[in-house]
């Protein structure tokens, strides 16, 4: 069973829904748990995957941890595989049962504060495994959480090539501002970490040579204030005719085909989720040198890297690309293929059943003619 908190449209979420998905049946009886509530990613959730909604009401919510332990020991639940904060309720909920529990950690950020280490270290304490989206993250759950090596795995979120099982609309809700050939996506959540500021101030340098460029801010507000300071620098710097602030958007898959170049400014990441995106929708993609995303783009042989908060290496790139539809057909399509091999669900789905074979084997919690039930975690 997977376990996430929620089902908004974010990179955590969208990873636990496309591993649920992608499980072999003859295998597994997959399961799916939301602690707190669903979003618009329910829809995207295959017909046959079992579904739990605790509805919790707080962090301690004593009635949402009991039906999450009456569910895992009514449905014989095997393998708990829990993502980011949904951590805390399953470990409790699961004291004491005769359960493998996997918990993954999606956020860059976590390896950049001792807050993060003070709060996880109990919590994955005698925990069966752990999976990373970043080989950084991995060194912290080894060093600062004490997870020994055998039990800590990096592993790719894996992504969707067909739209249709991403569940993402195949048409736009609304027309998009902008011209063909000209617009630039940031398919990023309003987060500090995601660096809206560094691209604002690119932004000023491509418009001055490319006056018809047109930037697409898309995401969810995490952080009302960091919104708003966003939306303020796009006033300051005169930018109102050449960014335009989509917000939480449904129709992804329908956005990222009418755009011509992704980007991400970000400071920290894991593996974002969006990248992948870009990838499978074969657009060329401009990101920094952080988390897991020099790898995504194949170390610049499958798109462009810039270093973190360097607003003229960001315009640089975006101006290459912008000025060279060859040059943007060309990484597209390597990007496109990049994403096929190494990140598509078909290419991951192995390795993780991979490490769930492993740590039943060596805790001999199941007999080899029982189909494992496996659910999907929670999100944060």
């Amino acid at each position: 069973m997977h376990v996430i908190d929620t089902l908004e449209a974010a990179g955590a979420e969208r990873a636990a829904v496309n591993f649920v998905n992608a499980l072999p049946r003859d295998r597994y009886i997959p399961y799916l748990c939301t602690t707190r509530s669903d979003g618009p990613l329910d829809a995207s959730v295959a017909s046959d995957v079992g579904r739990l909604r605790l509805e919790r009401t707080s962090r301690f919510d004593l009635g949402a941890v009991a039906r999450l332990r009456k569910f895992i020991q009514t449905n014989d639940i095997r393998i708990l595989h829990v993502h980011s904060s949904a951590l805390f309720i399953t470990r409790i909920a699961a004291l004491g049962l005769n359960v493998v529990t996997i918990w993954h950690a999606h956020y860059g950020r976590y390896s950049t504060s001792d807050h993060f280490a003070q709060r996880y270290r109990l919590a994955t304490s005698g925990i069966d495994g752990v999976i990373t989206v970043s080989e950084e993250l991995s060194q912290w759950c080894r060093d600062r959480l004490g997870v020994p090596l055998k039990s800590v795995w990096y592993l790719p979120n894996p992504v969707c090539l067909d739209d249709d099982v991403a569940g993402n609309a195949g048409t736009l809700s609304s027309p998009l501002p902008g011209a063909k050939g000209t617009r630039i996506v940031c398919l990023a959540n309003f987060r500090p970490e995601k660096d809206h500021f560094t691209l604002l101030r690119a932004m000023v340098r491509v418009v001055n040579e490319v006056p018809s460029a047109h930037l697409l801010l898309a995401g969810k507000c995490n952080d009302s204030d960091y919104k708003q300071r966003v939306q303020k620098e796009i006033e300051a710097f005169g930018l109102q005719g050449n960014v335009s602030v989509l917000g939480e958007r449904h129709d992804v898959a329908a956005i990222l085909r009418a755009c011509d170049i992704g980007v991400l400014s970000s400071t920290s990441e894991g593996l974002p989720m969006s990248l992948l995106e870009y990838g499978a929708a074969s657009l060329p993609a401009v990101a920094t040198r952080v988390g897991q995303c020099s790898d995504v783009l194949d170390h610049g042989l499958a798109g462009m890297l810039v270093p973190p908060a360097s607003a003229d290496d960001l315009a640089a790139s975006l101006l290459s690309l912008l000025q060279s539809a060859d040059e943007r057909l060309r990484l597209g399509e390597r990007f496109r293929a990049r994403v096929a091999e190494v990140y598509s669900a078909d290419a991951v789905i192995g390795l993780v059943c991979q490490i769930y074979d492993t740590l039943d084997s060596r805790q001999g919690k199941r007999s080899r003619n029982t189909p494992i039930q496996c659910s999907v975690p929670s999100k944060t």
